[in-house]
């Protein structure tokens, strides 16, 4: 399991363009994802071998500026609450403000490793004014400019020292784990009572860290695979139901700890903006993903049928559309055997491997029927592909001149593949390497 890292400070000092730096440094190790990440408030980042989750927590105050100090405390609490790590960003320039001095006061009483960042420090005479920043009361503190990025690997080496050691969950076999995640009163809790029903077929509950989802075995209509819930983590009563910091913070566990990610949509509501961070976040962690529209049963079905309730939901997937989407109701056990059903396969496609020579077969024909397009009367020509032996479907095509590869072509040939094999559901990477 991933440490999670979370940026908390008030507004304006800096913390998305740190966010933003920590980012790009995975970024650049990875060849860049398809298509358009939405989910800019979160990210996965990686320094001295070490992989971890990052979440911005600017991107989710909004409102006056009355409105943001109560935000902010709130925010403070869950980062605390939530994360593994907090890095406390503040602003030279600024000096300490009265805001500086509510969250450092929050922050004051926490066990969890909390780093000072003092942003904007780019020459001599702002590292002395850093000094008055000992008064927050928290120790030692980095000082980093996060434009330039000078300094920032001071904080990401102090920053991997003082992650806590994470223990390997227990599992005792190797069942696929679905994921049931959504935002808040989606029918989450439902939907899983209604699948384990009141016999309860559990054989075991294998507890995560202590922080993290529940795994729950299941084993009934003929599947067997462990339930990991996100309804049941941790609901406390000073926790407003309604924050998407909140959700997203809880489902960043749960999915990085899945195979398979069952997002519950509320019908009565649509499918809003968090919904979507849930599901770019599945997408960008490369986990299968199967949409439930739950409550089903609550909807005029004369005002949207469910043909153009599912085209909507696909406008706002793209480019990643080839993902089941069903309508069910967990209140009346409506279609959540295909639910299953779906999910189960969803986890079948993650794991299918193509044979090279059939694989090579029938893309070469298609690369042949469409070549890449010609760039400054150059030719490009892919004469051989595979997929790669990896734990998600990754295919690597090489080329006599990669670069010239762009990312209309990389989906022509994404969509050739799932016109031909089944990865509904299942996020796909495409490289283009030299031969």
């Amino acid at each position: 399991m991933n440490n999670i890292v979370a940026i908390v400070g008030r507004p304006n000092v800096g913390k998305s363009t740190l966010f933003n730096r920590l980012i790009q440094r995975r970024e650049a190790i990875v060849d860049s994802v398809s298509g358009v990440t939405r989910d800019r408030n979160y990210g996965k980042s990686e320094w001295n071998g070490k992989e971890f989750s990052v979440i911005d927590t600017g991107g989710y105050v909004r409102g006056s500026d009355d409105v943001f100090e109560g935000e902010i405390r709130k925010q403070v609490e869950l980062a605390i609450d939530e994360a593994d790590v907090i890095i406390f960003v503040v602003d030279v320039e600024e000096g300490i403000t009265p805001m500086d001095e509510t969250v450092a006061k929050l922050l004051r009483k926490v066990t969890k490793p909390v780093l000072l960042a003092v942003n904007k420090v780019d020459n001599a005479m702002r590292e002395k004014d850093a000094i008055e920043f000992y008064n927050l009361g928290l120790g030692d503190y980095f000082t980093f400019a996060s434009i330039s990025g000078s300094g920032t690997g001071d904080l990401l080496d102090a920053l991997i020292d003082v992650f806590p050691e994470k223990e390997p969950v227990q599992v005792t076999e190797e069942l696929p784990r679905f994921a049931v995640v959504g935002r808040p009163n989606a029918g989450k809790s439902s939907f899983i009572n209604a699948l384990i029903g009141q016999d309860r077929y559990i054989v075991t509950d294998i507890a995560g860290t202590t922080r993290d989802a529940i795994d729950t075995k299941f084993d009934r209509f003929g599947f067997e695979f462990n339930l990991v819930d996100t309804a049941g983590i941790r609901r406390k009563a000073k926790v407003k139901e309604d924050l998407e910091f909140y959700s997203v913070m809880r489902s960043v566990r749960a999915i990085e700890h899945a195979d398979v990610c069952i997002l519950v949509i509320d019908a009565t509501r649509g499918f809003e903006g968090q919904d979507q961070s849930i599901f770019w976040l599945a997408e960008k962690n490369r986990k299968g993903v199967v949409i439930l529209v739950n409550k089903w049963d609550l909807v005029e079905k004369d005002t949207m049928s469910s043909r153009d309730y599912e085209e909507k939901i696909r406008k706002e997937l793209m480019p990643f559309t080839d993902v089941p989407i069903l309508f069910v109701s967990a209140l009346t056990k409506q279609r959540l055997l295909k639910a299953l059903e779906a999910t189960v396969q969803v986890f079948e496609n993650r794991k299918q491997r193509i044979a090279t020579s059939k694989f090579n077969e029938y893309m070469l024909k298609v690369i042949e029927a469409y070549p890449p397009p010609a760039t400054k009367g150059k030719y490009v020509k892919i004469k051989y592909c595979m997929q790669l032996p990896t734990q998600t479907p990754q295919f690597v095509f090489f080329a006599n001149m990669p670069q010239y590869v762009k990312e209309p072509y990389k989906r022509y040939l994404e969509n050739k593949i799932r016109d031909n094999w089944d990865f509904a559901g299942v996020p796909i990477d495409i490289y283009i390497r030299e031969k």
